[in-house]
């Protein structure tokens, strides 16, 4: 199915963060309760036609910071060779590298050390995220920062008033092909605006309530969840009036389209 187009009428929820009186959190209602879910290993194309079974892994993963990497080396000290694909290859000559001077998880056979490929006998996929699973860990707590928030965004703005006040505005949305520069555009594929990755049970703000508690803080979360709920039974109450005009401002576009495309499928 085709992606939707980048442009579109979205919802936001503005409330200060309880934790902090001095931030205004800015949420992207339509976003954080589309149905949208990671599709790896479920028909994901991946970013480049030559590299479908690698998914978004194909370039390495930059860290964020000095405590970032403390964690990802902590958790790769846990992994065995049974876990880890490239296990020999990441303890023997290492698993990170520099790019530009700046440091990030080694690319081997045209992907992210971490990721084992189809065949391995653990199952394809994030070596880190599948041990998180496997010993009940959240898989935020051990992957780099950049892997974890994918396709969460979030932002920084400082908000200059008229009486020569200020606060900080963080922005929580889609992490969309703009978010990867320039050549986002190039990618061949991408999900977070594919009907194809709109087949979640859960709404984002549900499926992924530990990446969000950790970008916003418990107290925030929380009262993001209020507002969401409430965004959702407003577009209950538009569906059960018929007002169909109304749904691409409140419903995220490429949910819509999977939604329909779902329909016609229970039809036939």
């Amino acid at each position: 199915m085709p992606e939707v187009d980048l442009v579109f009428p979205r919802a936001y929820v503005e409330f200060v963060n309880p934790a902090d009186e001095s931030e205004v959190m800015r949420c992207d209602l339509t976003w954080l309760t589309s149905s949208f879910k990671c599709i790896f290993g479920e028909g994901c194309c991946g970013i480049y036609a030559d590299a479908p079974d690698v998914g978004c892994c194909t370039m390495g993963a930059h860290f964020t910071d000095k405590d970032d990497v403390t964690r990802v080396k902590a958790a790769v000290a846990d992994l065995d060779e049974d876990e880890w694909q490239y296990h020999s290859v990441g303890t023997r000559s290492g698993w990170t590298e520099r790019e530009d001077g700046q440091l990030k998880t080694r690319v081997v056979d045209g992907a992210c050390i971490f990721l084992n490929r189809p065949g391995f006998p653990a199952g394809a996929g994030c070596a880190l995220h599948q041990h998180a699973v496997f010993h009940g860990k959240e898989p935020h707590t051990l992957k780099p920062d950049v892997c974890w928030q994918l396709p969460i965004r979030r932002t920084y703005r400082t908000v200059e008033l008229p009486d020569d006040t200020s606060y900080l505005e963080i922005s929580i949305t889609e992490y969309d092909r703009r978010g990867w520069g320039p050549g986002g555009h190039d990618l061949d594929w991408y999900c977070s605006g594919n009907p194809e990755a709109h087949v979640g049970r859960e709404p984002v703000y549900r499926s992924n309530a530990g990446e969000l508690r950790e970008l916003m803080g418990k107290a925030a979360y929380d009262e993001l969840v209020v507002r969401c709920e409430a965004h959702l039974s407003t577009v209950k109450a538009v569906r059960a009036r018929g007002a169909r005009p109304l749904l691409p401002l409140l419903v995220h576009p490429a949910t819509l389209a999977a939604q329909e495309a779902a329909t016609v499928r229970t039809r036939r």
